[in-house]
């Protein structure tokens, strides 16, 4: 088994105070000392905090990014504590540990900053269930618990969903305890892509499971197609793939892995 390993950072909150209004936390900034490298996630509602500012708020990120990678992190941090104005401030950095940088700062971010929820533009409803990296994983009735917001390469459409994963199995790829996008209604050929399957166990205990799909398919006199075997396989070599019955119709694929919130 992988050993996680924690590693130094430094996290520092960026502030947003208009005339007349209280601050509101802009977004986060996480430094990697090792590597002067910066990791950094801002809100998007600029529009709705700051409308007057938005067109210029909405590059801050993008720009400080841009001087993050010229400069280096220390330099950049250095320098935001003595340039910027009393609309943006930027707090002392604290000590934190972090096992993965990418992951931490939206981690962060989602723990710092509460931004206005917009269905299917910003954010993802996120739902009950546990998705199991490793054999189906027994759930109760599936509810939704709330927003995520999307991250900003992604866009967000009525198809997508958040839910999280439990198990090892797929992971480096996708962490256990990982929150994780997927997109209803898989179309096209499933060869190879990642695959959240459920399995109807009837009433409110349905499972699911996440893994890559394998198929082979065999023709039939009448010249249509049928599967001759799927499989289910890990990205985890220490966990093995398993076959599902072709003929069993209580296995449905519901829904395609996109990507990792954190």
């Amino acid at each position: 088994m992988a050993t996680l390993t924690t590693q130094f950072a430094r996290l520092s909150i960026l502030q947003l105070g208009m005339p007349g209004d209280s601050p509101v936390c802009a977004g986060v900034l996480l430094e990697d000392p090792a590597n002067d490298r910066l990791y950094l996630r801002l809100r998007r509602d600029w529009d709705a905090v700051a409308p007057s500012e938005a067109a210029v708020l909405s590059e801050l990120e993008h720009d400080l990014w841009t001087k993050a990678r010229d400069l280096g992190a220390a330099q950049l941090l250095d320098r935001l504590h003595y340039t910027l104005s009393n609309t943006l401030t930027i707090s002392s950095p604290r000590e934190v540990m972090v096992e993965d940088f990418e992951r931490a700062v939206l981690r962060l971010y989602r723990e710092y900053v509460h931004t206005t929820v917009r269905p299917f533009v910003t954010h993802l409803p996120r739902y009950s269930l546990a998705v199991a990296a490793g054999k189906f994983l027994e759930n109760h009735e599936i509810d939704e618990e709330g927003w995520e917001e999307a991250p900003s390469g992604l866009t967000p459409t009525p198809a997508m969903f958040v839910a999280r994963i439990a198990g090892r199995s797929m992971e480096p790829r996708i962490p256990d305890g990982s929150l994780c996008v997927f997109r209803a209604g898989v179309t096209g050929s499933r060869e190879g892509r990642l695959v959240l399957v459920e399995y109807d166990g009837g009433g409110a205990n349905d499972r699911h499971t996440l893994k890559v799909y394998r198929s082979q398919k065999r023709e039939n006199p009448n010249e249509t197609w049928v599967h001759k075997t799927i499989r289910l396989e890990p990205l985890n070599a220490e966990f093995e793939a398993w076959e599902l019955d072709p003929e069993e119709n209580r296995f449905r694929i519901v829904a395609e892995f996109v990507q990792v919130l954190y």
